[in-house]
């Protein structure tokens, strides 16, 4: 068995960037939108401030490491969630989302990157389970 590292070392420094990337990326989106032009689609923008804010939560969740891991899981698995609800939402119901956001069509205006980016967290983060290097000890 290969030895099992903390989600915030080796790989995990990578995904840490990557979050910290759409963290930044989103919260700028968000506000710009929110501060601009609200009022055109506020749906939208506030699902973009929502997606910014679990990045940030992600991003510190998956830095800090084992004692935040259940704090990092969440926020990947709602991510999931939010892509997979937002994407489908946004092209079956075109008109409550005049607007894109973060995770309108599964993360298309990103490269489908935040319809991975979950996943792959998710798996890091099932590796590096702390229940997991107690077993192996």
């Amino acid at each position: 068995m290969a030895p099992v590292r903390s989600s915030a070392t080796g790989p995990g420094r990578v995904l840490v960037a990557v979050y910290a990337i759409f963290a930044l990326a989103a919260t700028s989106r968000a506000g710009v939108q929110i501060g601009t032009k609200f009022h055109e689609a506020p749906l939208a923008y506030g699902l973009s401030a929502f997606a910014a804010v679990v990045y940030v939560v992600a991003t510190i969740a998956l830095a800090k490491g084992d004692r935040w891991w259940w704090v990092a899981t969440a926020a990947c698995t709602v991510e999931l969630l939010g892509v997979l609800a937002i994407g489908t939402l946004s092209i079956f119901d075109r008109a409550a989302f005049p607007q894109a956001t973060v995770w309108s069509v599964y993360g298309q205006g990103y490269l489908f990157i935040p319809l991975v980016l979950p996943v792959i967290g998710l798996y890091w983060l099932r590796r590096t389970a702390p229940a997991r290097r107690v077993e192996a000890d």
